[in-house]
């Protein structure tokens, strides 16, 4: 089953099915994922026990009563060919990656595909054309195949794999340390190269996550500052970071009208894909899209589910073991801190990205999500004493969270209005 699973993330980073003449109209993502569905069935293999397993599929079904609320029966079958696949890739991967191994082979998986994407970025740079054949974008910014071809798309992932590449660095000898130290420089000139405000944000965030967790708040502070004020001098759209500037103002306008869209929906919003039929650009805020698209009760639980994961790596952080009344299992603990840090800030980056884009649905924010996810069920199983977070007794503090995040939304939102003038 997990070569498969290897495979599936493989083809859906890398796509050759989408620039290889000979695989068009093969369906081979859906082929390898039914394959490994069908090999994680046959293994009699038990849904572990975590609140995602729950969560996600009641979101789907959401995603699905939301067309039908809004008059669209076709919306089922629709959201069973998008949304579906996501769902089985998370429960195969979340099922499997339960070993520090298996999260380890993953990781490395997805920053090897990352930095095939960042040298065909490379490559589109110096000439115009990538091997893919998708050209440079009209402004100057790389661009990919298939669900990469928005340059935000490519930083997103980029700085999503970045932590995992600096931990496969740090646990390198000679020879693996320049492989890995090379695929983070590709990582980051990429990052560069997309030209995207969000991915470098991100870049910022992952950074001062890890200096805040090792030196504290006020370096990770100053350090913040001087890392913004140097992206402004890389960046030429970093120097237009204002409310007022024309790209932005137009998202803060995207995310007023996606507000509106609640208010008049409220429990089930517009429906998933419909964000576009009310205002000319998507929502710009991957927050803002679930909330105007499913609702309150689904914005719920695709909050719950995001939630759950930052608390799963921040539970196994901030576990306490007795070394000397413990040692073997203080030093079980040990080895799980790295891997959920890594994992941690790859979460921070990851948001940082998708709170400006729409990338709600996003199989590879969900890859993570799985890994994630399966990293706590099996840290559970090597470290005793590390809660459940079961639904039963914490699911109920999401609701006060759903609505303070929408109030801070409201509240963001009218400020950046006011601001722009």
């Amino acid at each position: 089953m997990f070569p498969l699973i290897v495979l599936y993330v493989v083809l859906a980073i890398v796509r050759p099915q989408e620039y290889f003449a000979s695989l068009a109209g093969v369906p081979v993502l859906p082929v390898v994922l039914a394959l490994a569905f069908a090999a994680w069935l046959a293994s009699g293999a038990r849904v572990p026990s975590a609140p995602q397993f729950m969560l996600l599929p009641a979101f789907f079904v959401v995603l699905m009563v939301s067309e039908v609320a809004n008059g669209w029966f076709g919306g089922i079958k629709d959201q069973l060919g998008k949304f579906g696949p996501v769902v089985l890739a998370f429960f195969i991967i979340a099922s499997a990656c339960n070993t520090q191994r298996r999260v380890r082979i993953l990781m490395a998986v997805m920053v090897m595909c990352a930095t095939i994407l960042a040298l065909h970025g490379v490559g589109q740079a110096r000439t115009g054309m990538g091997w893919s054949g998708i050209p440079i974008g009209e402004d100057g910014r790389i661009q990919y195949v298939g669900i990469f071809n928005d340059p935000n798309d490519l930083g997103m992932l980029f700085v999503s794999v970045f932590p995992m590449a600096c931990l496969l660095l740090q646990r390198a000898r000679a020879l693996g340390k320049l492989f890995w130290l090379g695929c983070i420089g590709l990582l980051l000139y990429g990052v560069y190269l997309t030209n995207s405000r969000g991915a470098m944000l991100g870049v910022l965030v992952v950074i001062g996550a890890y200096i805040w967790y090792r030196r504290g708040v006020v370096v990770a502070g100053v350090l913040g500052v001087a890392g913004l004020a140097v992206m402004k001098m890389l960046s030429s759209r970093m120097q237009e970071l204002d409310a007022g500037e024309e790209s932005a103002s137009g998202r803060v306008d995207a995310w007023y009208e996606g507000l509106h869209m609640f208010t008049s929906h409220p429990l089930l919003g517009v429906g998933p894909g419909n964000f576009t039929d009310y205002n000319h650009l998507t929502a710009h805020n991957s927050f803002v899209l679930v909330l105007a698209e499913t609702g309150f009760i689904g914005y719920l639980l695709w909050l719950a589910i995001i939630g759950y994961s930052f608390w799963m790596v921040a539970e196994v952080l901030r576990f306490k073991v007795d070394a000397v009344a413990e040692p073997e299992r203080h030093a079980r603990w040990q080895e799980e801190r790295p891997l959920a840090l890594t994992l941690l800030l790859s979460l921070c980056g990851m948001f940082m990205c998708a709170f400006f884009l729409s990338r709600s649905y996003m199989i590879v924010l969900y890859f993570v999500l799985a890994i994630v996810t399966g990293f706590y069920v099996g840290a559970r199983q090597r470290v005793d004493g590390l809660p459940s977070l079961a639904m039963s007794e914490s699911g109920g503090r999401w609701i006060p969270a759903a609505i303070g995040s929408i109030a801070g939304l409201f509240v963001l939102v009218a400020v950046l209005l006011k601001t722009s003038g």
